[in-house]
């Protein structure tokens, strides 16, 4: 996708930044909701790969990143595993994909950065099969005192965090819609609750019919 900003800096430390997270409960959550995800999957906003060591029962996996720092970065990463990986560079509201196309469709951590949530959801679900599987792993707009920092901090966290929006309220955004049928949701915390991206939710959806 030509026309997109490589964040080298930030794409060079977010795997450090990430470190004490993903050991101590990234990892983990990653690992519950990819481990068991089969067929094809689309991996949207897929960064460095941190999903694709998770994904072992997929037998073919699609990974979408538009910031070629990023991609790079995934690309080797890719390179390693055992099971296919494809790369793409489209964007997650223009998917170069047919429709229903994929068994599962991932976002995690990446909901923050799209310029429009709201068609980034569509583009999933039209890829998306009927008896297929949406899941999520993101932090989210908080609620209160939080969520009025969160405000004020957007605009700078947006440069400094590489298009991040720490006050998205990305469940009401899926409770808007109607491309998908919550199963399981569960909004969590458990990072430092002054921090703008400490609340974060888990789902898992199905697409309506």
């Amino acid at each position: 996708m030509d026309g997109v900003r490589a964040h080298r800096i930030f794409a060079a430390c977010y795997d450090r930044m990430n470190a004490s997270a993903e050991k101590a409960f990234l990892g983990r959550r990653r690992h519950e909701l990819l481990s068991g995800l089969s067929g094809t999957v689309l991996d949207i906003g897929a960064g460095t790969g941190a999903n694709l060591t998770h994904l072992r029962s997929a037998q073919r996996v699609v990974a979408v990143e538009p910031d070629p720092a990023m991609r790079a970065r995934l690309a080797r990463r890719a390179a390693e595993m055992e099971l296919p990986v494809e790369l793409s560079a489209a964007s997650a509201e223009a998917l170069p994909f047919a429709d229903a196309s994929f068994d599962a469709v991932v976002f995690t951590l990446v909901l923050c950065t799209v310029s429009d949530p709201d068609a980034a959801l569509a583009e999933a679900r039209r890829v998306l099969r009927d008896d297929g599987k949406l899941v999520l792993l993101e932090h989210v707009r908080g609620t209160g005192r939080l969520a009025r920092a969160q405000d004020l901090i957007t605009p700078l966290w947006k440069v400094l965090g590489a298009g991040c929006h720490p006050n998205r309220d990305t469940l009401g955004t899926l409770r808007r819609r109607d491309e998908f049928e919550l199963e399981d949701v569960e909004k969590f915390s458990e990072l430092p609750r002054w921090l703008p991206t400490s609340p974060m939710l888990q789902v898992t959806a199905r697409p309506t019919r």
